[in-house]
């Protein structure tokens, strides 16, 4: 059986089917250097970003498909590289058909950062700008440990991805879902707590 930390892989994914994004993050954490090992070995003259890119995509896919998984069928990683693999040919047919008619951003700029927000924000995000550092911090207090820094980082320091990324030596995509978690579970908190 596949572990990884503590927990075997058959358990994190029944967690991660019940909405677990601590779950699912460790998965992430457990496959995403062979997930880029198997998309480098499969498509050629990529750059990471590129790579990094197949890999969140991939991973999305996987967390809103994971009731599909079927553990008798393959194991978690094959499925995984199945899901990265079709994702990598969606892409590349993708900016074949618009060769020429798309636009590259500079992630570390500050017009991309506002982009990338815009793209991924929520109804907590405006809250959370508005409310008080306290009641913040209250929400990040009770996050599970893997979400704590990288949400203090962005949301009490108002540090950009990239410099997060830098803070807490991650990888930038990881920086990504897990803000994604950690606003999901602090806007869960927040409803609950309107109640």
């Amino acid at each position: 059986m596949e572990r990884t930390g503590s927990k075997p892989i058959d358990e994190l994914i029944r967690l991660a089917r019940i909405g677990d994004g601590t779950a699912f993050t460790a998965l992430w954490d457990t496959h995403i250097g062979a997930l880029r090992s198997y998309i480098r070995s499969t498509i050629k003259g990529v750059d990471d970003f590129y790579i990094d890119d197949i890999c969140s995509k991939s991973f999305e896919k996987a967390f809103r498909q994971i009731s599909s998984y079927d553990p008798s069928r393959s194991q978690f990683i094959t499925w995984l590289r199945t899901i990265a693999h079709n994702t990598a040919l969606d892409t590349i047919e993708s900016e074949s058909r618009g060769a020429g008619q798309t636009v590259s951003l500079d992630i570390s700029s500050p017009q991309a950062e506002d982009m990338a927000d815009d793209a991924l924000s929520s109804p907590l995000d405006s809250i959370i700008h508005d409310e008080d550092a306290s009641e913040t911090q209250v929400l990040i207090d009770g996050l599970p440990a893997i979400y704590r820094d990288v949400a203090r980082c962005r949301f009490i320091e108002e540090m950009q991805y990239k410099e997060i990324a830098d803070e807490l030596q991650m990888e930038l995509n990881t920086v990504r879902t897990r803000i994604r978690r950690a606003k999901g579970i602090m806007d869960k908190a927040k409803d609950e707590r309107a109640k």
